[in-house]
């Protein structure tokens, strides 16, 4: 049989996989329907599943297959009670659980980890969402998820759960190797693994994928460019293992933001409609029309960027894992990783649309007219009907995402007699640094696919308003806000414990963390506007007349301190050998990193906190739920309740918030298998409502974003000989945002593979994704129909085809 990371990687590159066979502890753990499934992800000590008193799903190799995932985002869709909000690409997905909610972008409840370290200590980092910084490839051996629970206490600011990507270690000798090719659009990768023995106590892995293509939608240019190396090599020894490993990637992706739809009918029952030219799932209002952006950098000085490359991850990682016993009984694990993160994000973000002539009063005034500035129309003038786009370029310098992490614990298991009691304690620390220089300007664009082009304007007189398409050096259509530099330190320190009593039938255990924190740098912005002569002509253009400056001598300090406690307790009584109920209890918190400091929380002469400013977030959840595996079925049931205390900043509307929330609802998971067929499947209904916000009028309404139910079932059929299976995943409607007036529709996405293999080591793979071109819309930027019936909106991307060919060594 073939390795599970590869063809989990497989199915992640959009490829058919058929079944697998892994080291014992990734085979446990990728066993759905198996009593020996084991949780090693945010618990003290690993543990079987129906033992475990935490809400805990993995996925195997089959089960993402069927999902058949463009990225990382659409993979997280296939574990319960995750709402992942797939449709910005490779990366800078939203990412919800359980009713908690997103209020702004990103996981800010929610922590993805690679090997059990986080990727960044903040999910929710303004355009440096943990996502942009991860790919799933042949690296990986499985993936685990724990929702709630002691993701609270086993990890820092991760009240809402815990996505860990666990990588293969070479404990099954061999490897593979991928070619894939879009058949309906620009894609071209080659995925490539090996593993094995270096003698009886050395093992090692290395595996890594590179990737070009214009990506699943138009764009008119190579969107997607890039590749990551991964590996490493385990030394093991009497009693335990010292692991090295390292990550280098090196990517662009390109990210989709909302585009402009037509909404007609009601906001209760609307119809969301293409404009003319533009596909809401097929397009984009990218174009390599528009690919120059000319901005001032982070000290001030003309400097020319390149929107190709888009999501700009750069990461280069080094780190270990060791495991040792000590005297009587003792057990230590350390981890240890250096991250070395930087990159960009450059994304075309519409602040308006409409059409020209509208657009064009706006930046000209009366009488103002407009032609095409390049394009194969450059110089003629635009049709008067014709649609266009205010442009806010999101053009954003990542300096540095470095960060350090180490969880260090120790853990001992004591029999007494009648049942054994497990005692952990360790430290977590962590630095995450965040350096960013927002460096945004204006352009007024074609409302078009495939290569839409800028647009010119002319007053009244004929003087030109605009620069080759670029309307203003600033934000102009958000007020010339957003021109910012920060550079900020976040140090985590965080002891815990945990405690947990096993008889035999009956589990009880608690666990408690304590987070110290401080943050520690200076921001500056938003800058005023001043006429700048940026290309250093002589002469100031209106564009240059309207330039934001960074303050450079008007810096704020940040200097303030946090700390707060977290805990966690729950039981798990196993009624037969293949049945168990539990319950669980915890508190979590989450400190708020740079977009707390941006909602006038601090004090602009000393940093520190202003009075009423709360740098910590807090969820509390409750839930229960029951576990049945027995021979090829598992059935898992989970009620569960959430009560989360939120503030937070929003840089596409200036806006802070502070809300409560509370959320109950059931989820629902399933796995049959049943001689060559199986089927999986999963269902999330949540009841959620605002309970307290600083906007009276949203009180009692539901959480922007948030569907009442979620699911997903995916059945497979496999043979020695071929592979064949599908996904469904869905949601019902939902709110665009808080007011509770326009509505997202509800929608499903269907997925199809089929996978033969004609001879040995050898596999020929088809795998559609979105099968039936579905519109599914998961955010808006407008709560209600506008007088000119034009949202911008962002679906998931319209249907792809590939096929790949994978040979086995």
């Amino acid at each position: 049989m073939q390795s599970c990371a590869s063809i989990l990687a497989l199915a992640v590159a959009g490829l058919a996989a058929p079944a697998c066979a892994e080291d014992a502890a990734a085979t446990a753990a990728e066993a759905p329907a198996s009593d020996a499934e084991i949780v090693v992800t945010a618990v003290a000590r690993s543990a079987n599943k129906l033992d475990s008193s935490v809400s805990v799903s993995s996925l195997n190799a089959e089960t993402i297959a069927a999902a058949a995932p463009r990225s990382a985002a659409e993979l997280f869709r296939s574990l319960p009670g995750i709402r992942s909000e797939s449709s910005g690409g490779e990366g800078n997905a939203n990412i919800q659980v359980r009713g908690i909610p997103i209020s702004t972008g990103g996981a800010k409840f929610l922590q993805l980890q690679e090997d059990g370290l986080p990727i960044l200590e903040f999910g929710d980092i303004a355009f440096g969402n943990a996502d942009i910084f991860l790919r799933a490839d042949f690296n990986v051996a499985r993936v685990e998820a724990v929702r709630g629970g002691s993701a609270s206490t086993f990890a820092s600011n991760s009240p809402g759960g815990v996505i860990n990507l666990i990588s293969k270690t070479g404990n099954q000798e061999g490897g593979s190797i991928q070619g894939t090719v879009g058949l309906d659009y620009g894609e071209y990768r080659i995925d490539a693994d090996y593993g094995g023995k270096l003698s009886d106590t050395l093992s090692y892995h290395v595996g890594g994928f590179y990737r070009v293509g214009e990506g699943p939608r138009r764009a008119g240019y190579d969107g997607n460019k890039g590749g990551q190396i991964k590996g490493n090599i385990t030394k093991t020894f009497d009693g335990g293992f010292f692991r090295l490993n390292f990550k280098y990637l090196d990517d662009r992706a390109i990210g989709y933001l909302p585009s402009p739809v037509r909404v007609t009918g009601t906001n209760a029952n609307p119809n969301y409609q293409a404009l003319p030219g533009l596909s809401p799932n097929n397009d984009t209002i990218h174009s390599a029309f528009f690919t120059r952006a000319v901005t001032l950098d982070g000290q001030n000085n003309r400097q020319v960027d390149d929107i190709r490359d888009g999501m700009r991850p750069l990461v280069k990682s080094i780190g270990f894992e060791t495991q040792f016993d000590v005297a009587d009984g003792w057990t230590v694990n350390d981890k240890f990783r250096y991250a070395n993160i930087s990159g960009g994000f450059n994304s075309p973000f519409p602040a308006g649309a409409d059409t020209i002539g509208n657009l064009a009063t706006g930046i000209g005034g009366a009488g103002a007219t407009a032609v095409f500035a390049n394009g194969p129309n450059a110089g003629q003038a635009v049709p008067a009907g014709a649609y266009a786009i205010n442009i806010v370029l999101f053009n954003t310098k990542l300096r540095s995402l470095d960060n350090i992490t180490n969880d260090l614990k120790i853990n001992r298991k004591f029999n007494l007699g009648s049942g054994s009691l497990d005692l952990t304690a360790g430290f977590y620390k962590s630095r995450q640094t965040i350096n960013m220089d927002w460096l945004w300007s204006s352009y007024l664009l074609e409302a078009k696919g495939d290569n839409a082009a800028l647009i010119d304007v002319r007053n009244a007189a004929g003087a030109l308003q605009t620069d080759g398409g670029l309307v203003s050096y600033g934000a102009s259509f958000f007020g010339n806000c957003c021109r910012r530099t920060y550079n900020l330190d976040f140090d985590t320190n965080a002891p815990y414990f945990a405690a947990s009593y096993n008889s035999g039938k009956f589990t009880v255990d608690g666990s408690l963390r304590y987070d110290a924190g401080n943050a520690r740098g200076y921001v500056a912005g938003d800058g005023p506007v001043v006429p700048t002569d940026v290309d250093g002509n002589g002469v100031i253009s209106v564009p240059e007349s309207k330039t934001t400056i960074l303050p450079l001598n008007a810096q704020r300090p940040v200097n303030y301190n946090y700390n707060y406690w977290s805990y966690s307790f729950g039981a798990n009584y196993r009624l037969a050998n293949d049945l168990s109920v539990f319950a669980r209890y915890s508190r979590g918190g989450r400190a708020n990193a740079d977009r707390f400091v941006f909602g006038g929380n601090t004090s602009p002469t000393s940093g520190a906190l202003l009075p009423g400013a709360r740098p910590v977030d807090f969820v509390r959840q409750a839930e229960a739920g029951v576990k049945y595996q027995s021979g090829g079925l598992a059935l898992y049931g989970t009620a569960f309740w959430a009560k989360t205390e939120e503030q937070n900043y929003e840089a596409t509307t200036q806006r802070s918030s502070a809300n409560t929330y509370r959320a109950y609802g059931i989820e629902l998971e399933g796995a049959y298998r049943i001689g060559d067929f199986s089927l999986n499947a999963s269902g999330t209904w949540t009841n959620a409502k605002i309970i307290k916000s600083l906007d009276a009028t949203v009180i009692g309404n539901r959480p922007r974003r948030q569907a009442e139910f979620i699911y997903r079932f995916a059945p497979t059929y496999n043979t020695d000989l071929f592979s064949i299976g599908g996904s469904v995943v869905g949601t019902t409607s939902s709110y665009t945002q808080d007011s509770n007036l326009l509505k997202l529709p509800a929608f499903a996405q269907v997925n199809a593979f089929v996978a033969v293999r004609p001879l040995k080591r050898v596999q020929v793979s088809v795998n559609a994704n979105n099968l039936f071109d579905t519109f599914g819309f998961t955010e808006a930027e407008e709560g209600a129909i506008p007088g000119n019936g034009i949202v911008r909106a962002r679906s998931i991307n319209g249907r792809t085809i590939s096929a790949s060919l994978k040979l086995d060594f």
